[in-house]
């Protein structure tokens, strides 16, 4: 119940469209059900008159049955488009809910679940919900009004007939909600297993070069097949569960006949009805029994809509680690100093990355991490625009805690340009755009000089409009990297973060990106991680990070004199690995 609460409130925006809904439906419920009152009147009555008084009331009759049904036209016309038009804008009202909400989310949920379950529960969850939002409501009202109300009517014919009659229902009832229990875990089972179809297939298709180059493709083939055949089972068994569920109750439809028509012929034969009776009590049979198929029907539809809506839930109730505090400020009137107080950070609790790391760094200048993989030089970097939040000590800039500066403000004022650079699709113009939406054509083109990729892309048949591809792929590294610095160049943040920009690079690309790497620098408080130290030996610091934390840190000079760990990197680098 609660979670239909939940489901609810999304009706609010609509409950103008939602009521007319339900009004239309109710006035072909109505009119459903008179029919065979109708019908019953004229064997009854009308028909008995004469030939005169039966041709005069048949032009009335005709009258009033074509308004009757252009009136349910109308009501089925609004219940079928505007309906499934109120259940589209709730699609997109959870689509948007559900996409803002994984932009709120940190890292931290991004490392532990899938892109393609993510899209999952984006496309294929939310139409499953669109489908039962609209016809939800409409189904239940429709059939329980037609439910009762012949029911009702059942009873006016003939009580003992429609006790019989109920105690069949109530036995198809209790083994629908029965099966209704193993249909529930069924849909869920299969949402699982499709999510995992779609993360397979994302994982596959991101890393195609990958799989190209190293001629895996069978490889590829074997685990999409092996996620493939685990939806096909699940969805296997959830089809022999429907299975059971339809044959039930088509089973019980079937001894509603079958009641009818021996208890209705031992009450003729008792003589308490008559076979006119009969005939009108097998009409509203038909009314009686179609909206319960409908029921049946829905219950597939209800399931699929609500398991769906449970995982959307999972999503919407997870809190972000990283947000606001109650009171924080925006970072404004940055300088750049930088400290990091006694910080120590893991991933988990067992796996301590980082402990009781302290390092000052003053407005407008640099410093630089080096040292093996896995030291905790890139957690350093992310630390400090609140991707991950310390689990002890404190960073502060300005001398004000990061944790008391709204996200927004504090990453606004850091530019991060990494070795892995993510183009979105769409041209030049609007990746280097990203820096700052809302800057000029001449203060992109200004970037892209600053950036030494101008003349590249003046080059090109589109220029500034040329299409990027996805991720870039109609791009070198280089160029890539260039575009992505332009970005930065445009953002103009006050704090740099250097991740390795250059290591993935050949030497004419990394001369001429280092250049604007420098010029990017200037005036700015600069992180960098390098495994290149060519390209930090004019950093104001070095800080040589191993498996003990910071083991040395200084200048190149200093470093170089005292002829420990960064020495011995440096020879490794510059006078060949056989020394």
């Amino acid at each position: 119940m609660n979670t239909m609460k939940k489901f609810i409130r999304y009706y609010k925006p609509y409950k103008t469209i939602f009521f007319l809904d339900m009004f239309c439906a109710l006035v072909i419920s109505l009119i459903d059900l008179a029919f065979p009152q109708i019908l019953n009147y004229l064997n009854a009555t009308f028909y008995l008159q004469s030939k005169d008084a039966i041709m005069k009331g048949l032009l009335y009759l005709a009258i009033g049955l074509f308004v009757m049904y252009v009136i349910r036209s109308i009501c089925r016309y609004y219940v079928s488009a505007q309906g499934h038009i109120m259940g589209s804008r709730m699609e997109s009202d959870m689509r948007q809910e559900l996409f803002d909400q994984f932009e709120r989310l940190s890292f931290s949920y991004y490392d532990e679940n899938n892109t393609g379950e993510m899209m999952s529960k984006l496309v294929s969850d939310l139409f499953d919900i669109s489908e039962f939002a609209h016809h939800g409501p409409e189904n239940i009202f429709i059939s329980l009004l037609k439910i009762f109300g012949s029911f009702l009517l059942l009873l006016y014919i003939h009580v003992p007939l429609t006790i019989i009659l109920m105690i069949v229902t109530i036995c198809m009832l209790l083994f629908s909600l029965a099966q209704n229990k193993k249909m529930q875990a069924t849909f869920m089972d299969n949402r699982k297993k499709i999510a995992g179809v779609n993360a397979r297939l994302q994982d596959s298709l991101a890393g195609i070069r990958v799989v190209k180059s190293f001629a895996n493709e069978d490889i590829e083939r074997n685990k999409f097949s092996e996620s493939n055949l685990q939806f096909l089972d699940s969805k296997i068994n959830n089809y022999h569960c429907m299975g059971r569920f339809h044959a039930g109750n088509n089973f019980f439809q079937g001894m509603l006949y079958l009641t009818i028509l021996v208890a209705g012929g031992y009450f003729i034969a008792q003589g308490t009805l008559s076979p006119v009776s009969l005939a009108t009590y097998a009409l509203y049979i038909n009314i009686f029994v179609a909206p319960i198929e409908v029921l049946v029907e829905f219950t597939e539809m209800f399931q699929k809509g609500f398991s769906g809506f449970r995982r959307f839930l999972d999503v919407m109730e997870t809190k972000p680690e990283i947000r606001d505090c109650v009171d924080a400020q925006d970072l404004t009137d940055v300088e750049g100093v930088i400290d990091y107080h006694n910080v120590s950070f893991s991933y988990n609790a067992d796996e301590p990355v980082l402990e009781n790391v302290n390092i000052h760094i003053d407005a407008g200048k640099s410093i630089a991490l080096v040292g093996p993989s896995g030291g905790g030089k890139t957690t350093i970097c992310s630390l400090l625009p609140r991707f991950y939040d310390v689990c002890e000590g404190s960073i502060t800039i300005d001398g004000k805690d990061i944790r008391s500066l709204t996200l927004n403000s504090l990453r606004k004022a850091i530019g991060i340009v990494q070795q892995d650079v993510y183009l979105f699709t769409g041209s030049i113009l609007e990746n280097i755009a990203y820096g700052r939406p809302d800057a000029s054509k001449e203060e992109i083109i200004d970037a892209a000089k600053k950036a030494n990729i101008h003349d590249f892309i003046m080059s090109l048949p589109d220029g500034y409009d040329t299409y990027v591809g996805e991720r870039g792929t109609r791009l070198s590294g280089g160029q890539k990297q260039r575009i992505s610095i332009a970005r930065v160049f445009l953002k103009d943040p006050k704090i740099l973060i250097l991740d390795e920009a250059t290591s993935a690079l050949d030497n004419e690309s990394e001369r001429h990106i280092q250049k604007s790497l420098e010029e990017l620098a200037k005036n700015r408080t600069c992180i960098t991680i390098a495994h290149r130290l060519s390209t930090i030996r004019h950093a104001d610091e070095i800080i040589v990070i191993g498996e003990n934390g910071m083991e040395e840190r200084g200048t190149h000079e200093q470093l170089l004199k005292e002829n420990g760990v960064y020495a011995n990197y440096y020879r490794l680098q510059f006078e060949g690995l056989d020394d």
